[in-house]
């Protein structure tokens, strides 16, 4: 009773949803499918995640666990869903980031393409419209990341609040992403929103373009019949990103103790309090010594490669969905207007 026509009004309302998936620009569709990717990724590794930033930011309480123990310390404290904190933050980052990164890489790279031909097709190319395209979604994302790291940051119940970095004033307990940005910008207005961007920016700025340089540099040299595989893929771009990473771990270590400070704390770690990157990479040096430097690296290593897979698993997926057409045919179309 009434089948027909119900019918009848689902297919229109289909074909009215397959127009609007045909009208829609390809970079529109290019960062619906990076931000859903971006998601994905970031909420599978998100324990990992959690812990790599307590390793960074709280020596001496998880240092000597090891990832297994540290996990279980994670679990008794906080429960399971304290695996996951921060990663509403970070996930509400991650999602305008990649697609933003994503899409700014082809379009920065097209410019230069078209402005700078002497530079050719090469990975030079690729490393330019990566690093720009790396510190562009980080200027637009990096108060969110500030507040994944605070959330993160935060062990309920810790056994020895104290004993990682010497705090003289116990940091702020915060109940949400809100919560985050009232505190902070209150404690040091809209600048305070940005601390610690300085080592991001150094960071992010090579990490961005040796990514796609390496990545797109290995694809260059694989026959064609395997180009368009999915596990080539994988390869490559954990290739890149353990590569990427090592180079420039230091910096984003300089970072999260920055953000996770005080602006009222003068000693978080026996030294001076951190307010720049060179400065923070001495202080961590002598203070904590050089492996803190390095802490959370082997967990990075151990997250790369489940998010890369992923990440392009996702990617491929919303780019079927979306029907979003292969990157050769959209530089024709482009070269062609």
């Amino acid at each position: 009773m009434g089948t027909p026509s119900q019918g009848s009004a689902a297919v229109a309302a289909a074909r009215v949803d397959l127009c609007a998936l045909d009208l829609m620009p390809v970079f529109a569709k290019e960062m619906i499918a990076g931000g859903v990717a971006g998601a994905f990724s970031k909420t599978a590794i998100a324990p990992l995640e959690r812990l790599k930033i307590l390793l960074q930011t709280r020596t001496n309480e998880f240092r000597s666990l090891g990832v297994l123990k540290s996990l279980n310390k994670l679990r008794k404290h906080d429960g399971v869903l304290g695996f996951y904190k921060g990663n509403g933050a970070s996930v509400l980052r991650i999602v305008p980031y990649a697609a933003l990164h994503y899409m700014a890489y082809e379009r920065y790279r097209c410019w230069i393409l078209g402005n700078c031909p002497a530079l050719g097709t090469g990975p030079v190319v690729d490393l330019l419209a990566g690093s720009a395209s790396g510190g562009t979604a980080v200027l637009c994302t990096y108060p969110l990341d500030l507040a994944r790291t605070k959330l993160a940051f935060q062990v309920n119940n810790s056994d020895q609040p104290s004993s990682g970095l010497k705090r003289p004033i116990a940091p702020p307990s915060y109940g949400g992403i809100k919560d985050v940005f009232r505190g902070v910008y209150a404690e040091g207005g809209a600048r305070a929103l940005y601390r610690g961007v300085g080592p991001t920016l150094m960071g992010i700025l090579p990490y961005a373009g040796l990514k796609f340089y390496i990545y797109e540099g290995l694809k260059a040299h694989v026959p064609e019949d395997y180009k368009n595989s999915v596990t080539l893929k994988l390869s490559c771009g954990a290739a890149a990103g353990l590569f990427g990473q090592t180079l420039t771990y230091p910096l984003d270590v300089v970072r999260r103790q920055m953000q996770v400070q005080s602006h009222l704390q003068h000693d978080q770690s026996g030294g001076p309090r951190i307010t720049g990157t060179f400065q923070g990479l001495k202080i961590i040096k002598q203070t904590q010594g050089w492996r803190q430097l390095f802490a959370g690296l082997s967990l990075n290593y151990i997250k790369v490669v489940p998010s890369v897979a992923i990440g392009f698993t996702a990617y491929d997926t919303m780019k079927h969905l979306l029907k979003i057409p292969p990157r050769e045919s959209i530089k024709s179309d482009q070269g062609s207007t």
